[in-house]
């Protein structure tokens, strides 16, 4: 017992001496239940974090060295999850909060911090269902040997850690369902391929990382029942997959890497299920596309700080859902569509903030100007007659000189047809969307 408390101190004073400090961001990190996501049972363990287990003083016994028996746990299973969790236990080189030091005796599912049991289905033995290590910042090499040899997990919660390493292959647990991986150290690598053998994930989150290269087709057909994929904050580059809108996802959170290329057509079929997305700053081009204008139910579509250019297409008059529509730092031209902005009111859609500077308009429709006085339209620096804070004339004739105007198509063909009081919800439903925080805007922050 005295070497563990030794071994503990030693791990103390070392991260308190800066020898791993988390980056100063972490204290805004994000898990999923803050992002405001709630999933359903996955693999099938129907179980929630901090239902049981991960109360913190440890029950007596030491570390892997206690010489422990198989008949000191309540089964086998919780004996086998204690000798990997002791063997993991040895890799960690910092743990600022002592965490670990709870990681001892046969307790496994009240004391040891992060841990969380259940009951796997048809078996009635407890064992080790859920890892929770949010925020925890503790160190190690490598997750392998430990999250794939714990046979009855559902989920792994590793937000703003420092392990490093590659991301194991977790296809043999059945249960497996939520990964979340986020903000941590993982060695540098293109998308990890055992991530699309999760065939019941529901949630997959790798976000500030430092993974490359391409994003790969299966990671929007490989998840039949995903809700979240959040793959924000590395260094994704490449086109973006033509089977984008194979995959049933709600939330998709594309920000902040360096994809080239058109936004696939094919999201015109996530339509009835894609509620948030963000291209936000990436290198994307070619014309916005029309199909963007009918995802019926998104409530934010966010594709600024990229390269789109030509109109805003007339199908964007049917987001009568959407609430944050962000087209800004792009080089979009035309008119803003009086239609667009009839979404701002009660009657006709829920638009609460359109965001459109940094282009090259010419035109608004008439209630756009209403909107810029309310504060929900941003037209700055663009090239439009009498509106405020615009871009010189020499700046605009520059722009148009050099660009084909003729290279996008201008539909104008509406979609919804125009009833303007098909998109209106009842006064309850307006009042839970305006409650409701936006989770891939909380996704851009680790």
């Amino acid at each position: 017992m005295a070497g563990s408390l030794s071994v503990a101190r030693c791990l103390t004073l070392f991260c308190l001496l800066g020898a791993c400090i988390a980056p100063g961001a972490r204290a805004n990190r994000h898990s999923r239940r803050d992002l405001g996501i709630d999933l359903g049972n996955g693999g099938g363990i129907g179980i929630g974090i901090g239902g049981s287990g991960g109360g913190g003083d440890s029950s007596g016994g030491g570390g892997g060295s206690s010489g422990l028996r198989p008949c000191d746990f309540e089964n086998e299973r919780l004996y086998k999850a204690y000798k990997v969790i002791q063997k993991f236990r040895q890799t960690v080189t910092c743990d600022p909060q002592n965490i670990i030091s709870s990681w001892s005796g046969t307790d496994l599912c009240s004391s040891y911090k992060g841990f969380f049991c259940e009951r796997p289905p048809n078996i009635t033995d407890r064992t080790i269902a859920s890892v929770d290590f949010n925020g925890y910042n503790l160190q190690a090499s490598s997750l392998k040997e430990f999250v794939d040899a714990l046979p009855d997990l559902a989920l792994f919660h590793a937000n703003s850690n420092n392990f490093g390493g590659a991301v194991p292959d977790l296809s043999r647990l059945q249960y497996f369902y939520e990964l979340d991986l986020s903000n941590n150290k993982l060695s540098p690598a293109t998308f990890p391929t055992d991530v699309l053998k999760l065939r019941n994930a529901t949630f997959v989150d790798i976000r500030f990382n430092s993974f490359y290269g391409e994003l790969p087709g299966g990671v929007f057909c490989s998840f039949p029942q995903v809700q979240a994929i959040f793959v924000n904050n590395n260094q994704f580059s490449g086109n973006l997959p033509d089977n984008i809108g194979d995959s049933p996802v709600n939330y998709l959170s594309l920000a902040n890497n360096n994809f080239r290329g058109e936004i696939p057509k094919s999201i015109a079929r996530m339509a009835n299920t894609l509620l948030e997305v963000l291209f936000l700053n990436n290198k994307l081009s070619g014309c916005l596309p029309y199909e963007l204008g009918l995802l019926a139910k998104a409530t934010v579509i966010d594709a600024g700080t990229n390269q789109l250019t030509g109109p805003i297409p007339a199908s964007f008059a049917c987001l009568r859902k959407v609430e944050q529509l962000n087209l800004a730092d792009n080089l979009l031209y035309g008119e803003v569509p009086n239609a667009l902005c009839e979404l701002a009111f009660s009657w006709s859609g829920r638009l609460r903030n359109l965001t459109l500077s940094n282009n090259y308009f010419t035109s608004l429709g008439s209630c756009c100007w209403d909107l810029i006085k309310e504060g929900k339209l941003n037209v700055e620096r663009n090239c439009i007659p009498y509106a405020p804070n615009q871009r010189s004339h020499e700046e605009c004739a520059a722009f148009f000189h050099r660009t084909k105007t003729s290279a996008c198509p201008c539909n104008t063909y509406v979609p919804c047809g125009h009833n303007k009081h098909a998109g209106a919800g009842s006064e309850q439903d307006t009042a839970a969307a305006e409650e409701d925080k936006y989770r891939t805007y909380s996704a851009l922050h680790p």
